[in-house]
């Protein structure tokens, strides 16, 4: 049986006429073709040229087998097209979706990533509440999602991302913006804009405060972290926010304190464990774990 790169000797030494030829067109030195060209009549036990004046003319026996050569090799150049075109993410879309804390800083960092390596790749973004998520996986609107927290479900497999901390932001020309770090009774002294106590953050929150049986005001609430963070910018109040939000000193004009306090938490991709992920898929939940790697612990330090 014939290797494709013997076909692909075959048809370079037709097309040019001589070995020296097809050595220029596959870029390889004259002797290893020729020693190819040998292997490969000796092993067919068929003369598929004839050398007269320097040149090599198909042999009449092997004539009618040159155009199913030809028609392999195209079948080929095709094949490796389509994978050119895999490769590229050209003609593809990956459609992904995340809880508005990780969306707001790492996913676009992760698909900026994901757009390099394939950069023809259509992307497909939304963001939801975590009591979304579920019905965007099983309805098949996407494939992963971004979460904050995880539950226990036959269909969706959750893969840790990063673990995260919460942290505590003031305003950056506010009294507490000398510290570097505050206690959860000290933050109880203080207004309150906060994220509902039922999300998964708002949990942690408040159990910070329930452990050491402070109670707390909180005069403002927000659904989304990046928009808590803008109102603390304003002067109207401190808040705890994960640092996710945080990460990269997007939001203008705040202080990230670290609390002394356990805060941590566990972020997960989300996906049907019923059917296969995209290589697009999981290229991005793995840009997405090492963009949260890499800020996780770091924010509570970093100012604006």
């Amino acid at each position: 049986m014939l290797t494709l790169r013997q076909i692909e000797v075959i048809r370079a030494i037709l097309v040019t006429g001589t070995i020296a030829g097809a050595a220029k067109l596959l870029n390889v030195s004259p002797p290893g073709i020729s020693r190819l060209m040998k292997y490969t009549e000796d092993t067919l036990g068929v003369r598929l040229f004839n050398r007269r004046h320097g040149r090599y003319v198909p042999t009449p026996e092997a004539s009618s087998i040159f155009d199913l050569l030809d028609s392999v090799y195209r079948k080929v150049e095709d094949l490796q097209f389509a994978i050119g075109r895999l490769g590229r993410g050209e003609g593809r879309e990956l459609s992904v979706a995340s809880v508005p804390s990780i969306a707001n800083v790492m996913v676009p960092r992760a698909l900026e990533r994901l757009r390099g390596q394939f950069p023809e790749l259509a992307i497909d973004i939304n963001i939801l509440k975590i009591e979304e998520a579920i019905d965007y996986l099983l309805l098949g609107r996407g494939e992963v999602v971004a979460v904050s927290s995880r539950l226990d479900h036959a269909t969706i497999d959750f893969a840790p991302l990063a673990m995260g901390r919460l942290v505590c932001i003031v305003p950056a020309g506010g009294a507490l913006a000398d510290r570097s770090s505050i206690s959860p009774r000290e933050i109880a002294r203080h207004p309150l804009i906060g994220i509902d106590p039922s999300d998964p953050y708002g949990r942690i929150m408040t159990e910070i405060f329930r452990r050491e049986g402070l109670d707390y005001r909180m005069d403002i609430r927000a659904r989304f972290g990046s928009m808590v963070a803008s109102l603390v910018a304003a002067g109207l109040g401190i808040a705890i926010v994960d640092e996710f939000t945080m990460a990269h000193g997007k939001i203008q004009g705040l202080k990230c304190l670290e609390i002394e306090a356990e805060s941590r938490f566990q972020t997960y991709a989300a996906y049907r464990n019923d059917v296969a992920l995209s290589v697009y898929a999981d290229a991005f939940i793995e840009f997405l774990k090492a963009e949260m790697a890499a800020v996780s612990g770091l924010s509570s330090t970093a100012e604006n």
